[in-house]
């Protein structure tokens, strides 16, 4: 465990400053006990949801083993209503606190290879593509998961070996959350049906695709600078590029002109106004409550246009 992070360190900071995103749950807990015991000087960001009647004095007593330990700690409490139900409303108000609570500093968080293996079935369930299938990174600024390659259990068995008190989330065991039921359900029938090592198997896939996704988002890009012209996407070249570098492009091209996270049903009609051109009308995009952001091929390019509602 200490050795991961003292690795990961060494690979990705350029100081020892660092936060931790605690929860108070073995992941991250043994996380902030590794990282101090690597040399980093460790600030821990308590989120505090406040989905559960406990999750105050939860938090107040996971910030309290931080200082403990020696780290740094506060905690930050959050309102989950945003879109996208529980799971998502609840990621997106946590990061949202933790990149505004890090002032500056990298934040470490405890994802462990069993949540990578997690997130790839569930990227092959939704259909996602490669991009969802590559996982989770070891490093995407400021984000940091040292514990990519560590077992959920190695965390539990650190805990324990350095007395931590750890808190088990209620949540991690309720079948309402899809993740839950993959992981409860769908992985261990994997495991006994393919003989073992498919958590093992489902990581080196997520590294394998990274780093084809990395390569073919470098040729889109360097695609996308010679297509542009003022905002405007030029047809012609993208039609010698292949399907896996073209969509690519349309996809930097539309988040470059406002659409934050382009769907793949949206990639795939601003796609078609390149190679099935027929005449097709605007296609919707984006915007808001006075404007539709819409996306129309005039003669060999492409252009997006905000149009009143």
């Amino acid at each position: 465990m200490v050795f991961a992070v003292r690795a990961f360190a060494a690979t990705y900071l350029r100081a020892d400053d660092v936060c931790v995103g605690l929860s108070g749950g073995a992941d991250s807990l043994a996380l902030t006990a590794a990282s101090l015991r690597a040399g980093l000087a460790v600030h821990a960001i308590v989120v505090d949801h406040g989905l559960q009647d406990c999750s105050a004095q939860v938090a107040t007593d996971a910030a309290a083993t931080a200082r403990d330990l020696g780290a740094t700690a506060e905690v930050v409490t959050v309102s989950v209503d945003g879109p996208g139900g529980t799971e998502a409303a609840a990621r997106a108000a946590r990061y949202a606190a933790l990149d505004a609570a890090r002032t500056g500093r990298p934040v470490l968080l405890g994802h462990t290879l069993d949540d990578q293996a997690e997130t790839v079935l569930l990227g092959l369930g939704r259909g996602s593509g490669a991009r969802s299938l590559a996982g989770m990174r070891e490093w995407a600024a400021p984000w940091g998961r040292p514990l990519l390659d560590v077992r959920r259990a190695q965390t539990r068995a650190a805990c324990d070996g350095w007395n931590l008190p750890v808190w088990d989330d209620p949540h991690n065991d309720d079948p309402k959350y899809t993740r839950v039921r993959v992981r409860s359900e769908v992985l261990p029938l994997l495991e006994d049906v393919l003989a073992g090592g498919v958590a093992q198997a489902l990581a080196r896939t997520a590294s394998q695709l990274s780093d084809d996704a990395d390569a073919l988002d470098a040729i889109a890009a360097r695609s996308l600078d010679g297509a542009t012209n003022g905002g405007r996407l030029a047809v012609d070249p993208l039609l010698r590029e292949a399907s896996a570098v073209r969509t690519r492009v349309v996809r930097l091209w539309l988040q470059s002109v406002g659409v934050d996270a382009p769907t793949h049903r949206v990639v795939a009609m601003v796609d078609a106004l390149i190679v099935d051109w027929h005449g097709q009308g605007p296609i919707a995009v984006g915007g808001d409550e006075r404007a539709r952001l819409v996306v129309t091929r005039h003669a060999r390019e492409l252009r997006a246009e905000l149009v009143p509602r």
